[in-house]
């Protein structure tokens, strides 16, 4: 049991959520609260409306940590290298939660705290994806005191009402968002049956109002790892922003779909995430003029054992890191160029070039005459040899 006074590291986004937390922490657990907001490519005003929603609460500390390029360049590259889906979309949400995790451990340990504190309710994906890497990686208390309370929606609301907590206009919608995806629930996506209004998207246009007419963009790599759009090079956070853009404008990036959350239940979700779509299409482009057969089909396996890992909080198993190191190891011929053509949501390889490349044009060609074509038909008599035996013996 913390003492009184003692302080807690909120981390805090100016919602609802952790809003009414910061008063709950006060008085119900009687702790001195920090709040801390992590930077991972949300857009500047929902940084700046934490920081004044910690102003207007009375927070006498409040941290803005700027990691973008650390969650760009340590995390959305392993998620690209893996090509990490999970169920279909790529992973955003769940790939930026082991990195904030970390950074408000930091801040607690320099605040000398003795709990790290979440907003996430019982029914959520988050509360197991903070806790992990906090649980492994710290000795903190944790506090969580929407799940610990119970407390609906509406009950926070009139919560914040009758102490007069300060809210931001509240949205329609409960929306996460970085540099690398941007998920949308609540309200009436909940229900499946009905289709998402138009004005619940943001990066992306509609198939029918997407661009009229074909764009060709190239995807350069180096090591696994995407350096530059159309032959200029740039830091890796900023080419995922330009991906989004001529991606989200070609109609790409929207995905629906019923997702399966890790206390068991299924979830409506909607992500909207060009980008990101756009880069590892392109890198399985590439993956596929470079990589071998077998390779191929265990990096298949390793991409989907990999999200699930992300996905369910287990960033900090020795498989996932066990992983990467094979994963960095067969990206080291991962490098060359991709062009895809974009028209009204589909997506297409045109032109791949590595250095590394495992297709011979003078063996496939129909011209080669340097290899007998004769030679391949001790081959065929041989090959399915065992199910040929048993197919005669069938007979």
């Amino acid at each position: 049991m913390v003492n009184q006074m003692d302080k807690v590291i909120l981390a805090f986004s100016g919602g609802l959520d952790t809003t009414v937390c910061v008063k709950l922490l006060e008085e119900n657990y009687n702790l001195e609260v920090v709040t801390a907001c992590v930077d991972v490519g949300q857009p500047k005003e929902e940084i700046e409306k934490a920081e004044e929603a910690a102003k207007n609460l009375g927070v006498k500390q409040h941290y803005t940590i700027d990691a973008k390029d650390e969650f760009a360049n340590e995390y959305i590259a392993k998620g690209i290298k893996a090509n990490a889906v999970y169920e279909g979309y790529p992973l955003s949400t769940a790939l930026a939660r082991p990195l904030i995790a970390m950074k408000i451990i930091e801040i607690g340990e320099k605040e000398n705290a003795k709990a790290i504190a979440h907003g996430c309710t019982g029914k959520g994906n988050d509360q197991f994806r903070f806790e992990a890497v906090i649980r492994s990686m710290s000795n903190f208390d944790i506090i969580a005191p929407i799940r610990d309370l119970n407390l609906t929606r509406t009950e926070e609301q009139e919560y914040a009402k009758k102490h007069d907590i300060p809210l931001s206009p509240d949205k329609i919608y409960s929306i996460d968002e970085n540099v690398w995806g941007r998920s949308i629930e609540g309200d009436i996506l909940e229900d499946p049956a009905n289709e998402p209004p138009e004005e619940s998207y943001a990066w992306t246009a509609s198939v029918e109002d997407s661009k009229n007419h074909t764009t060709k963009v190239a995807i350069e790599f180096e090591e696994g790892i995407p350096i530059a759009i159309d032959g200029q090079i740039m830091p890796l956070f900023e080419l995922v922003e330009e991906a989004n853009k001529i991606a989200g404008e070609n109609g790409i990036g929207r995905i629906d779909t019923i997702e399966n959350r890790v206390i068991g239940l299924k979830s409506r979700e909607i992500y909207e995430v060009p980008g990101a779509l756009l880069l590892i299409r392109a890198h399985q482009a590439l993956e596929e003029l470079v990589l071998t057969k077998d390779e191929l089909l265990f990096a298949e396996y390793m991409s989907t054992k990999y999200s699930d890992l992300v996905y369910t909080a287990l960033w900090q198993e020795p498989l996932r890191d066990d992983m990467d190191q094979a994963i960095d190891n067969m990206q080291m011929r991962v490098t060359g160029k991709v062009v895809l053509k974009l028209f009204k949501g589909s997506m297409t390889p045109v032109s791949r070039e590595s250095d590394y490349s495992l297709h011979d044009i003078e063996q496939i060609s129909f011209e080669d005459k340097e290899n007998d074509q004769k030679e391949v038909e001790g081959m065929i008599k041989h090959h399915g040899l065992q199910a040929s035996i048993y197919q005669k013996l069938s007979r």
